[in-house]
């Protein structure tokens, strides 16, 4: 069956199945678990198989509107069946712009379409309206064994008219010794029913559907291991295998490595101080204060606040509400004295304590001085890696 696009705003019964409205080749479409109505935009659908882990959390599921929808693979139907479709493997050979050729005169070709089946037509494929080239190869060791390692399959190419012997000529002239090193290589598997029409005789197919698909695996070249006039072989890796690359990408210390208030840090400081009154309920804290020049609070943000007659109870504070004039925290603990002054700021010093002045506004850099910015139970966008103390 061709599955439909999500469409927003719709009712949805259980059972129904959506795809998403483009090319994810996550290989997954979407379940209706939860009957209901779709929200008004499309929702982040989930990049794993809808399950239950160890600890009995759902895993792969989305709650879009009033609709549950889970992931669940686009294939397993056909794949079920005594004589399911048969399975065809199509490749993609993509060169990066800057390695293998130059980006101010690129090549006719920069990605490579290729397969090694036939189709009815006895000729190239047609899958989601891109021509695949029917062309000798063979791919070996994709299979993921369990063991921990990852896969490190074997591309092998015929080398027919010398085609890719021309084509690594020109990726050494720009960058010599290359040998089409680094290129991306993403193996696409369907199944024929699903084929585009134009594959068929008489040009027609009621089953064609570029959406179902199996995951797609993405490789890169690691070094050629063999050429001849009649083939030529590559080793491929993920990323995390390849040459010169590293993940992360970054040194795993304990300390933040964003830049104080980047775009990564995302913490924005308000232009200066505001006095202010308090009265406490309970925990119920209403703080009374003209916060009109701080154009940019809201409900959810972190404000610091410092009390002068229980100054135990200063620190960083959760925005609750907003009034005209009034601003509505909670307290862990009953604060005490129940009325009083107060000071409101956003500058957080290098030991993590609200400051007064903006010149000490600096960060420490630990875990600490985000949970003094966002709160200590709110998300932080901290930028080291806390857990790697916990390891020799």
């Amino acid at each position: 069956m061709a599955y439909a696009a999500w469409t927003a705003s719709t009712a949805y019964a259980l059972g129904d199945v959506v795809r998403a409205t483009t090319q994810q080749g996550t290989g997954f479409v979407f379940r209706c678990i939860v009957a209901g109505t779709s929200a008004s935009s499309e929702p982040t659908w989930p990049q794993e198989l809808y399950r239950t882990n160890d600890g009995d959390e759902l895993l792969g599921y989305v709650v879009d509107g009033t609709v549950t929808w889970a992931a669940v693979s686009a294939v397993s139907e056909q794949l079920a069946k005594l004589a399911p479709s048969a399975v065809i493997e199509l490749f993609q050979l993509a060169l990066v712009s800057g390695v293998h050729y130059d980006p101010n005169d690129p090549p006719a070709t920069t990605t490579y379409y290729f397969h090694a089946g036939t189709n009815e037509l006895n000729g190239n494929i047609v899958w989601a309206g891109t021509t695949y080239t029917r062309y000798p190869v063979q791919a070996e060791g994709f299979e993921y064994a369990g063991s921990g390692q990852l896969p490190t399959p074997r591309l092998t190419v015929a080398n027919l008219d010398g085609l890719l012997t021309l084509a690594l000529l020109d990726v050494n002239a720009y960058t010599p010794g290359n040998d089409l090193i680094n290129a991306k290589v993403t193996r696409v598997r369907t199944l024929k029913r699903y084929l585009d029409a134009v594959n068929f005789t008489g040009g027609t197919n009621a089953t064609a559907d570029p959406y179902a698909e199996f995951p797609r695996d993405i490789f890169y070249i690691s070094r050629k291991t063999s050429e001849t006039r009649n083939s030529i072989s590559w080793d491929l890796a993920s990323v995390f295998d390849m040459q010169g690359v590293r993940g992360p990408k970054r040194q795993a210390i304990a300390l933040c490595q964003w830049v104080y208030k980047s775009a990564e840090c995302s913490y924005v400081t308000q232009p200066g101080t505001l006095s202010a009154t308090y009265s406490a309920s309970g925990t119920a804290i209403t703080i009374t204060v003209d916060y009109s020049t701080w154009t940019t609070l809201a409900v959810g943000q972190t404000i610091n606040v410092i009390f002068s007659g229980a100054t135990t109870f200063s620190g960083a504070y959760l925005v609750e509400a907003l009034g005209a004039t009034t601003i509505s925290v909670t307290s862990v603990t009953a604060i005490s004295p129940t009325t009083g002054s107060c000071t409101l700021t956003t500058f957080v010093d290098v030991n993590d304590a609200a400051t007064l002045t903006a010149s000490a506004d600096k960060c420490s850099k630990k875990l600490s001085g985000c949970e003094a910015r966002f709160g200590a139970n709110n998300p932080k966008p901290f930028g080291g890696f806390p857990g790697v103390g916990q390891f020799s």
